[in-house]
């Protein structure tokens, strides 16, 4: 699997770009209505999830000036939806990428991001050449739309919606149609621009690992309402959120590079309740990851670890307990002086031979973790 090149801690590219949005948005679609309040914070990727029918889309098409709405929607200092008036589609400086890339197909790649740069204002912050060196077009630049791949068409589709100087990013389900190998590429890819550009993205995903790896900020969605909106990592880490994914609960814990392992192709990681080993990962001592733990992959122990080769064992209190009969509970765990938590799905039987109560101090045994950019598998236990 090709990955993109991670850049040099860089230079973010402010020039014209917004702070941030602000939205409060109704409509109506015969009998399903959409009422949220959102906000999207300065250069983070927000993470837009909900079941289908929740209205993400419709969200989406109303930021862009798709669907007729009333409301407000501020983006930085400008007002493109308010009781005065409504800014049209073209007067938005919105890139929207959808599921399928839409490239015109009587152009090649060349020609589809010469028809975005003859769109964007004569300042704007971005060159051709950044671009395509960031999403890895180099050697596609005169394909036709039909001889690429899905995961190339969607590269050549977020450079044209770059290209066109948007002031805000929408991503549509860009990867649900692709491969996992495509799938990994152009998430990498997204994670570079993410650190390139001082711009805000709401992507939408029906999967939760991919917004675990990409999302700042989470907006969970439900019946065209929002059930919860924050900081992602905190939002992963509660129980109804988890409750709602099942099978694919999950936490996002912050952790700082300490040591690379070369002899065993480890990395040594420092989290708030101790220490994580993962894979070996290309990033430097003292710089910041993003681990993520799925809740299925955790068993509690009350006793210290003895001889085992469980590499990732922490010490954490049990926060809160939700009981999910007639089988399971999910167990958030933790500390008080941490924002984040991790989660753990457990029996019934097992909570209830462990005796566990909010408070009781616990080993997590944890299978696997996971970083952000294309790992793979996380350290095996």
């Amino acid at each position: 699997m090709s990955e993109p090149a991670t850049p040099a801690p860089a230079e973010l590219l402010p020039t014209g770009l917004p702070a941030g949005l602000r939205a409060e948005l109704a409509t109506q679609r015969g009998e399903f209505q959409l009422e949220v309040q959102l906000e999207v914070p300065p250069g983070q990727i927000t993470g837009l999830f909900g079941r289908s029918g929740a209205g993400k889309t419709t969200l989406l098409r109303c930021l862009a000036g798709l669907e007729t709405c009333r409301g407000s929607i501020q983006v930085g200092a400008e007002s493109w939806l308010s009781e005065a008036r409504s800014l049209a589609p073209h007067e938005r400086r919105v890139g929207y990428v959808f599921q399928g890339a839409a490239l015109f197909p009587h152009l090649d790649v060349a020609g589809n991001l010469s028809f975005a740069e003859r769109r964007a204002p004569a300042d704007a912050p971005l060159q051709r050449a950044d671009v395509v060196s960031w999403l890895g077009l180099g050697e596609l630049l005169h394909r036709r739309p039909e001889t690429l791949s899905g995961g190339q068409a969607q590269r050549v589709a977020i450079a044209r919606a770059l290209l066109a100087a948007p002031k805000l990013l929408l991503l549509d389900e860009p990867v649900a149609s692709l491969d996992l190998q495509a799938r990994a590429e152009v998430l990498g890819h997204l994670e570079v621009i993410h650190r390139r550009l001082a711009l805000p993205i709401v992507y939408v995903s029906h999967t939760p690992a991919d917004l675990a790896r990409l999302a700042d900020h989470l907006v969970w969605l439900e019946a065209g309402r929002v059930r919860a909106q924050g900081p992602a990592a905190e939002l992963w880490g509660g129980l109804q959120l988890g409750a709602e994914l099942g099978a694919e609960a999950l936490s996002v814990v912050q952790a700082e590079v300490k040591e690379h392992h070369e002899e065993h192709h480890l990395t040594e990681l420092t989290c708030p309740w101790g220490t994580l080993w993962v894979r070996r990962h290309e990033g430097q001592p003292g710089s910041q990851v993003r681990a993520r733990i799925w809740a299925r992959d955790v068993s509690l122990d009350l006793d210290p670890p003895g001889r085992s080769s469980a590499l990732n064992v922490l010490e954490v209190e049990v926060q809160e307990i939700l009981a999910r009969p007639p089988a399971e509970a999910l167990v958030r765990l933790g500390s008080p002086a941490a924002p984040t938590s991790i989660l753990a799905r457990i029996t019934t039987r097992s909570r209830e031979a462990l005796g566990l109560e909010p408070g009781a101090k616990v080993y997590a045994r944890i299978k696997t973790v996971s970083l952000g950019r294309g790992d793979g598998p996380g350290a095996p236990a």
